[in-house]
């Protein structure tokens, strides 16, 4: 609709459009890109601090530290004095702005994601802002943003692998009414690691049931893992599938899933051991060991199998099949070092007790051998 007024009020450009030449434009410009790239060198810095220290007393990794390190120092290189006597820090409206999600961080997995999101975006910023400032530059902040998404996902594959590592008892979810609530009594406990496994439900059902457990596993810094389903699986972000032996191949699992994600597969004799391996399974189940409603006319592959995985497997295993605290110490005595349980502690009147004493069993016989 069209103005009645006789005189319009005439167009202003704004000032992030400059129009002409004048002196006065050209500083404003230069000012405010100087403290564009200032702000995003800051951020990009930070950040890698903050991941190159859980990388070197996290993890004791020398390899991921000495890059973050590197990262660090090509960041300084260009961080000169003229971009830093730019800043103005009580002028910056940015400053005063905040999100909820800032204040909180309920796991270290979060404080590492969030702060590879940062490194991330700063670079952009600092790759399409260079490029005005200096064609050197843009070029520089493009490929060392490639190595930070290498880094991201180096990390979070090597978080995932070792904490499967350190994981002594997995739980295998059975549907409950209690479902929550049990699977958080035993994080309490200390477990490490969860596998949302429900045959029956609806799609809409399972897909928000594995969304809050995963939630729930990243805040007590446990792996989620869900059953069977990849696509599930992608869906809620977990951090891997478990496949049993009529699933997809772990080959089409794996260019689903990406390389970050862990893989598990159901074994049930030698053969299925060596070829899960050989496909490139992170872990394997071994079992089971008894005979279980949960794999109801499953034959138990006893006590030789376990014997044989413990002689052969080269990659984590876990014993799994009709495992409770009362043949436990009998399913540790032939070899195994890690449990998977479901109705021990699913159907336990106190799951973070049973839990403990699990643990407490399962991780002293490590620590013996």
């Amino acid at each position: 609709m069209f103005s009645s007024s006789p005189h319009p009020t005439p167009y202003t450009p704004h000032p992030i459009f400059p129009m002409g030449n004048s002196d006065h434009q050209a500083r404003f410009v230069q000012s405010a890109l100087y403290r564009i790239l200032d702000a995003n060198l800051d951020r990009a810095r930070e950040g890698i601090r903050i991941i190159e220290e859980w990388c070197r007393f996290g993890l004791n990794d020398a390899r991921l530290t000495e890059e973050c390190k590197h990262l660090r120092q090509e960041l300084a290189r260009w961080h000169t004095f003229e971009l830093r006597a730019a800043r103005d820090t009580p002028g910056d409206v940015g400053t005063v702005l905040t999100h909820p999600d800032e204040a909180e961080r309920s796991s270290v997995q979060q404080v590492l994601l969030a702060n590879l999101s940062r490194v991330q975006e700063a670079l952009r910023v600092l790759e399409e802002y260079g490029k005005v400032y200096n064609p050197e530059m843009g070029a520089a902040f493009k490929q060392m943003r490639y190595r930070v998404y290498v880094l991201d996902s180096t990390l979070m594959t090597y978080q995932r692998h070792q904490l499967l590592q350190r994981s002594h008892l997995y739980l295998v979810t059975s549907p409950s009414e209690t479902l929550f609530a049990t699977v958080e009594a035993a994080l309490q406990a200390g477990l490490t690691l969860v596998q949302y496994r429900d045959k029956t439900a609806d799609d809409s059902i399972r897909l928000l049931n594995a969304q809050k457990l995963r939630q729930l596993c990243h805040q007590y810094n446990a792996l989620f893992i869900v059953n069977d389903r990849v696509d599930l699986a992608i869906a809620v972000d977990a951090d891997g599938v478990h496949l049993g032996q009529d699933d997809i191949p772990i080959a089409l699992a794996r260019q689903l899933l990406g390389s970050q994600r862990l893989i598990g597969r159901s074994t049930h004799k030698p053969d299925d051991l060596h070829r899960a391996i050989q496909e490139g399974a992170d872990y394997i189940g071994v079992g089971p060991v008894y005979e279980t409603p949960t794999k109801e006319g499953r034959p138990a592959a006893g006590f030789d199998y376990l014997r044989y995985a413990a002689e052969h497997a080269t990659i984590p295993w876990f014993a799994i099949g009709g495992i409770d605290h009362h043949n436990l110490a009998q399913v540790l005595s032939a070899g195994a070092a890690r449990v998977a349980v479901v109705r021990a502690i699913m159907k336990a009147e106190d799951p973070t007790q049973v839990t403990r004493q699990i643990l407490a069993q399962v991780e002293g016989r490590g620590q013996k051998g």
